[in-house]
């Protein structure tokens, strides 16, 4: 077997891990092998807990949860070897994403925090392992965020036309892949699903809003749109990037929702998501003739209607329709900019994240 590489993330939703074990050619993935890996309840609650209340978190808290990530990511990647009919040796590295506890690159010092004991993985596989995939773009001057854009291009390509690739994980990001001479851009445009699944855990005890079916139930409340719009964070320019910091229940709170229908507090965080994404790319994509949505998003049939409602001019689809299942892309991502990590090549785009020069991304681990 060719040598393959193996792409591991937990995103904002913290509710699991997805993997990929994939193989390269030239702007070609064969995927063998995926697999979602939930983490346990105690585990989950624990991270949330994390980033919710950080200052109330211990320094031994936070090295136990970097100790018990690793391990479940290195046991999914165990798994997908299983799920591949692959060994050890056919994986030359593990792009492990790992678990974001903290993302703050406007600080005074700006850091990016992701747990997952990298020597972990590295050690109970056997396989070299790729992580802290945002520290080394942050210390050039960028936002360490998004990081999937270079991937998007070398995958999807250019063309005549401006084309979007739409991230709907629990923060939203745009790939802007430009027609060809003009430089791919990309940036967080605002909370994804996070605010709607949080909604949905909750007053109604799901994990998320399957379908987007109960924010269709519901009528968005004007009034408390506009109040939500008027965050700083949609006003900045690019390069920019957000998190759960920004966007969390706590600031939901904030604007008055206590006594309003649950249901049309839905529906306005789904227009809330949909207006967002369709702003920066108006502003940003002028031209654009197609979005191709991924992430958990993509399965949202309410959140695609609201956007297909706001962006008449492009046509909606998802990655699927551009060669990769959506559920996969990040995963797939991650593994690809492993491999550029292990073979000394760059991994950021300084169009995107406002870095000062183009750098190779992660941490290397030997087993």
């Amino acid at each position: 077997m060719p040598a393959c590489y193996i792409g591991l993330i937990s995103g904002t939703s913290m509710d699991g891990i997805d993997g990929a074990l994939v193989e390269f050619g030239e702007a070609a993935v064969n995927v063998l092998a995926t697999l979602t890996r939930p983490y346990p309840d105690i585990l989950r609650h624990a991270l949330r807990r994390a980033v919710t209340t950080p200052v109330d978190q211990p320094i031994h808290d936070i090295g136990s949860l970097d100790r018990q990530v690793g391990a479940h990511f290195r046991d999914a990647a165990i798994e997908l070897l299983e799920h591949g009919g692959a060994t050890r040796g056919d994986v030359a590295a593990i792009g492990s994403h790992g678990q974001t506890l903290r993302h703050q690159p406007g600080a005074i010092r700006p850091y990016s925090l992701q747990i997952g004991n990298p020597d972990v993985i590295a050690g109970g596989t056997g396989i070299t392992t790729v992580a802290d995939f945002r520290s080394a773009d942050i210390a050039a001057g960028g936002q360490g965020a998004p990081l999937v854009p270079p991937f998007h291009d070398w995958l999807f390509g250019r063309s005549g036309d401006c084309r979007v690739i739409l991230n709907l994980g629990g923060i939203a990001n745009v790939t802007i892949l430009a027609p060809d001479g003009l430089p791919v851009t990309g940036f967080d445009t605002g909370p994804g699903n996070t605010l709607l699944d949080a909604w949905t855990r909750t007053h109604r005890n799901e994990a998320f809003d399957r379908d987007g079916g109960w924010a269709a139930t519901g009528t968005c409340r004007q009034d408390l749109l506009a109040r939500l719009l008027d965050h700083g964070y949609f006003r900045l320019e690019p390069p920019k990037s957000t998190g759960l910091e920004d966007f969390n229940l706590d600031w939901l709170y904030q604007h008055d929702v206590a006594g309003l229908d649950p249901a049309d507090v839905q529906a306005t965080l789904g227009e809330l998501t949909a207006t967002t994404v369709a702003d920066a790319v108006r502003r940003h994509a002028a031209g654009v003739t197609a979005v191709y949505v991924c992430g958990g998003g993509a399965h949202n049939r309410d959140l695609l209607r609201r956007l297909a409602r706001q962006l008449p001019e492009a046509a909606i689809g998802t990655t699927a329709d551009a060669g990769l299942d959506p559920d996969w892309v990040e995963a797939v991502a991650f593994a690809w900019l492993a491999m550029r990590a292990v073979n000394g090549r760059t991994g950021n785009l300084p169009s995107v994240t406002g870095a000062g020069r183009k750098v190779i991304l992660g941490t290397i681990h030997s087993p």
